[in-house]
């Protein structure tokens, strides 16, 4: 195998451990070890990892409060051939952490910034969620206060994708209650907490059984939490308003099969459904 060399004047934007230090690639520790610097969210956290891997490198802080400043700091260090990794403190940065100022930045000014791909809490909780992984929603941080926490899911009651949020523990039980409150008390949730360490746990359960549960066992109320919530059941037979006047449409133009076989092609329904409705206005 060809011995591992970074490139110069590159970001390496580097996936880290979100617990279990096994999980780190192979060409993570390569590229932390061989670039110049190593851009961090908190530089103590880090030195915990590098110190692990006895990987000596020197880091420096990129966090929310001063990314913007950074930029033209860190843009002039890769113009000089200088290697750059970027890591959060566990998981892929960008994803909810700091970063996207920084790799905007760059990529508008044609510098190289190259993904090391690793573990990502949501995707890892999604991937043993149990819920349809087709297609999903990845929605971040909930807001921190029951008013704007209910704003949020709100605006989401209708989503059929399946959600996944970030969200800290110790306000788990306000969290399902406004779940309870806002898309019911039978809305499939998952709650993956301690992703990878000691204390794992994998639950689902519905909104309301999760609220008995965690006010029961204040452990669960500890570390940190990917919140995965089951998209709203759609009725693949429900024709809605806006179909049911396009087809009327249609059919002043064309045969039934024909109209409703349009609009079928265009809203991505079945066509016997729609079928059985043209017959209906008969």
């Amino acid at each position: 195998m060809t011995e591992f060399q970074v490139a110069p004047s590159t970001l390496y934007v580097v996936s880290t451990p979100i617990g279990n230090l096994a999980d780190i690639t192979q060409r993570a520790l390569d590229v932390l070890a061989g670039v110049d610097l190593i851009a961090c969210e908190d530089t103590r956290h880090t030195q915990k990892l590098l110190t692990a891997f006895s990987i000596k490198a020197k880091t420096f802080s990129l966090h929310d409060h001063n990314e913007r400043q950074r930029q033209e700091q860190i843009s002039d260090w890769l113009k000089e051939g200088k290697s750059i990794a970027l890591v959060s403190d566990a998981g892929t940065p960008l994803i909810s952490d700091p970063g996207f100022h920084i790799v905007k930045f760059l990529k508008q000014n044609d510098l190289a910034v190259v993904p090391v791909p690793g573990a990502c809490a949501a995707i890892t909780a999604l991937s043993v969620a149990g819920l349809p992984t087709d297609r999903f929603a990845f929605e971040g941080f909930l807001p921190s206060k029951s008013g704007a926490r209910q704003s949020v899911l709100r605006a989401l009651e209708n989503e059929s994708r399946t959600m996944v949020f970030y969200d800290a523990p110790r306000r788990a039980i306000d969290t399902v209650k406004d779940i309870v409150e806002v898309l019911g008390a039978d809305r499939q949730i998952v709650i993956a907490r301690e992703l990878t360490k000691t204390f794992e746990t994998i639950r689902t359960d519905s909104a309301a059984g999760f609220v008995t549960w965690l006010s029961k066992d204040a452990n669960q109320l500890k570390g940190e939490m990917v919140l995965i919530i089951e998209g709203k059941r759609i009725d693949p037979n429900a024709i809605s308003p806006e179909i049911v006047n396009t087809l009327k449409i249609l059919l002043e133009e064309l045969p039934p099969k024909k109209a409703c076989a349009v609009a079928a092609k265009i809203y991505g329904v079945k066509k016997n459904t729609l079928y059985d409705f043209a017959l209906s206005l008969k």
